[in-house]
């Protein structure tokens, strides 16, 4: 808990002075922002040794997954004073990170053993954007909210996946995708 709190400490500070989260959100950031990111961690299979959060921005949920004890944790964000918040987050709250100010389409292909993403982008789109960090084992960890049910089923008109919908418990409203097998359908050619 002191790392957690030496983290959102230090969010509220940086906060004043760059967009790193909603500024209606730091009146509860334990519920809307922690407890959003912990509740990934029981969905994390045992032994999984690489995890990359896309679009990180102040850290949810790589940051606060690693501080609870995620492996090989790595954090993309294409913002540099997000990347520069990210550092010093991890500094401060003793967490083992490798942060990359990069664009996701940017980094090397290589499968991650989880993928997480927070309110970065529609899952057809993020799917998109993951598909090189994705290998045939790679679980994806995706928090979303009232248009979970919409987004999947448009993203399965390009993508086959095993889903597993995990009720939120920061939000009554959201939902968490949990993805195995993810694959993109090839194209059917019709003569």
């Amino acid at each position: 808990m002191a790392r957690l709190s030496a983290y959102e400490a230090l969010l509220r500070q940086w906060s004043a002075r760059i967009n790193l989260v909603g500024a209606g959100t730091l009146a509860d950031p334990w519920r809307r922002h922690f407890l959003d990111s912990a509740q990934l961690l029981p969905l994390i299979p045992p032994g999984a040794d690489s995890l990359v959060d896309l679009g990180s921005g102040a850290g949810f949920p790589g940051l606060v997954l690693a501080i609870m004890g995620a492996a090989g944790v790595e954090l993309v964000e294409a913002d540099a004073k997000k990347c520069a918040f990210l550092r010093e987050a991890a500094r401060v709250a003793a967490a083992s990170v490798r942060v990359h100010h990069a664009r996701i389409d940017s980094l090397p292909a290589r499968p991650f053993a989880i993928v997480t993403a927070r309110g970065l982008a529609a899952l057809d789109r993020l799917l998109l954007w993951a598909e090189r960090l994705i290998g045939p084992d790679t679980i994806c960890l995706f928090p979303k909210g009232k248009d979970a049910r919409q987004e999947l089923a448009a993203a399965h008109k390009i993508w086959d996946m095993e889903v597993e919908l995990h009720a939120s418990r920061s939000d009554p409203r959201g939902i968490i995708l949990r993805l195995a097998r993810v694959s993109r359908r090839e194209a059917v050619c019709q003569a």
